[in-house]
């Protein structure tokens, strides 16, 4: 059995022994849209549970347009040429809109980069600034969420007159779903406020998982945050493993991101008739697998259809090495997982990115872990508490004779763009 893999820019076609594969798990068919940027300019005129962008912008003097960072593959080069149009035609200048790279505890996004993410004629014509989520005196202190998480949110954005959001609907490991709220929180929130809400005391709450919203303490957390932030629009868009838009949705922050969410359940949810044995996932590829830090949300989205005692088998480009400098520095001040995890639950030990170590744990605690990439030699996998192989039909051999000759395997092509779980 021949898959192919989402990894890196170009993917990698795997060959799967036939009789143990139950599932290739993957998107419901739903047909791209044709012509996306008239979409796009409707939603703008026919939003959902506001009045149409034009309206609500005008007399404003300045405005805020919050877009995701390098890692989310938005196709802003479709939703921000109309947006700015009708920006301008509200009668706010060129030279008062501000565009935020909403990049969270993630560097900043420059140069080519940024051509990339929203093409050469927004690069050219109107202001693009990072936030620095490190920066304290960069951040507006908005009070304390219901949980006790301290708000400090970019003040570029608090200032505005107008603030609008962009981004992506898709599953999310730690909030149920990407998009909506979260490019205020984490997107433009600060260290003090991300090091609590990406805290232990929200992680390891059950509910904390991939497409699960009821009762889950991190998205109720930071839908309150962005509420008290504010947002006057919000345009999302939905996209399949193409990257061709599948849907768009805008307006009011919660209920069209809420209409995004439907969308996206009812199309990214694929099920196995039971647990199994082993899991092969990626990362999505490029660009949500350029680091070892991204490519964790593969791991954690397989989790709900292996068995405890199982092997999830990831392959990911990981072009950019482990991480930032700090997410490293996890690894060589913490020599097991168990002790991690009572460092961070029961002292006041804190290193930036430690959430994504975390999850990482949640995955251990239930299977075995094998990586396989391009971007890190084994030697550098194997102190990362996974193990490594040269192939996947080698990490496959391996986890066969591990598990016996009954073994079964899922594949998860789209790794954690698709939400996995056993049928009930």
């Amino acid at each position: 059995m021949r898959v192919h893999l989402e990894y890196g820019r170009t993917g990698l076609d795997v060959d799967l022994p036939d009789q143990h594969v139950v599932g290739s798990l993957g998107y419901r068919a739903a047909e791209p849209i044709t012509d996306p940027e008239t979409a796009v300019r409707q939603r703008l005129a026919e939003p959902n549970g506001t009045r149409p962008l034009h309206e609500l912008a005008r007399g404003r003097r300045n405005a805020c347009v919050v877009i995701s960072d390098i890692t989310r593959p938005v196709p802003n080069q479709t939703i921000l040429p109309p947006l700015l149009a009708a920006l301008e035609e509200s009668g706010i200048p060129r030279d008062q809109i501000l565009i935020l790279v909403a990049t969270g505890m993630h560097r900043p996004n420059l140069g080519d980069e940024l051509v990339e993410m929203v093409g050469a004629p927004v690069v050219e014509n109107y202001r693009i600034e990072n936030h620095h989520g490190r920066e304290l005196s960069e951040h507006t202190h908005l009070g304390e969420s219901p949980r006790g998480v301290p708000v400090w949110i970019d003040s570029r954005y608090v200032e505005a007159e107008f603030k609008i959001t962009t981004g992506l609907i898709e599953p999310h490991f730690m909030a149920g779903y990407s998009g909506g709220r979260k490019l205020i929180c984490p997107g433009m929130a600060s260290l003090e406020t991300i090091k609590v809400w990406h805290g232990p005391r929200f992680l390891e709450h059950p509910n904390a998982r991939t497409g699960c919203l009821e009762d889950n303490p991190v998205h109720e957390e930071n839908t309150w945050i962005a509420r008290r932030a504010g947002c006057d629009f919000i345009v999302n868009t939905v996209i399949d493993a193409q990257r061709r838009i599948l849907a768009v949705v805008a307006g009011h922050m919660e209920k069209a991101w809420a209409e995004g969410v439907e969308f996206v359940r009812r199309i990214v949810t694929d099920t196995v008739a039971e647990p199994v044995d082993i899991a092969v996932t990626t990362s999505a590829g490029y660009p949500l697998d350029t680091t070892f830090y991204q490519s964790i949300k593969g791991m954690v989205g397989a989790l709900p259809i292996v068995k405890p005692g199982g092997t999830v088998i990831l392959a990911a480009g990981m072009s950019e090495g482990i991480g930032s400098a700090d997410f490293q520095r996890l690894f060589d001040e913490n020599p097991t997982l168990d002790g991690f995890m009572d460092r961070i639950q029961h002292t006041d030990y804190f290193v930036l990115d430690q959430w994504q170590l975390e999850e990482l744990a949640k995955v251990r605690r239930k299977a075995e872990v094998t990586v396989v990439s391009d971007g890190l030699p084994a030697d550098a996998l194997e102190r990362l508490f996974v193990r490594s192989a040269p192939s996947v039909e080698a990490a496959v051999a391996d986890a066969l004779t591990r598990h016996g000759p009954q073994a079964t395997i899922a594949v998860i092509p789209k790794g954690p763009y698709v939400i996995a779980e056993v049928a009930r």
